[in-house]
């Protein structure tokens, strides 16, 4: 069975929106933030790995892009060879 890191990134940000949902209704409840400073730290140690891993995919697709730009401009240096005889 493989592993579907789509999933749990779908996992993972839906329990980060509920937590800060319920972390919201309840300090507006209990007007009482530290009685529910730990639902919002919930919602964030659910968000910081979607946000670690966009960020890691975001470099991988800039390193991307200059290779392929390099390998354009290096292919556009080498010259076409010339049809002149030599002589």
């Amino acid at each position: 069975m493989k592993f579907d890191k789509d999933l749990l990134r779908t996992v993972l940000f839906a329990v980060g929106v509920v937590a800060m949902v319920i972390g919201i209704y309840q300090t507006l409840l209990f007007n009482d933030l530290m009685r529910n400073y730990w639902i919002f730290m919930v919602a964030m140690a659910c968000w910081m790995p979607l946000l670690y891993w966009r960020q890691q995919e975001r470099v991988a697709a800039k390193i991307a892009e200059q290779e392929a730009k390099l390998a354009r401009e290096k292919q556009a240096r080498t010259p076409a060879k010339s049809t002149k005889k030599r002589r």
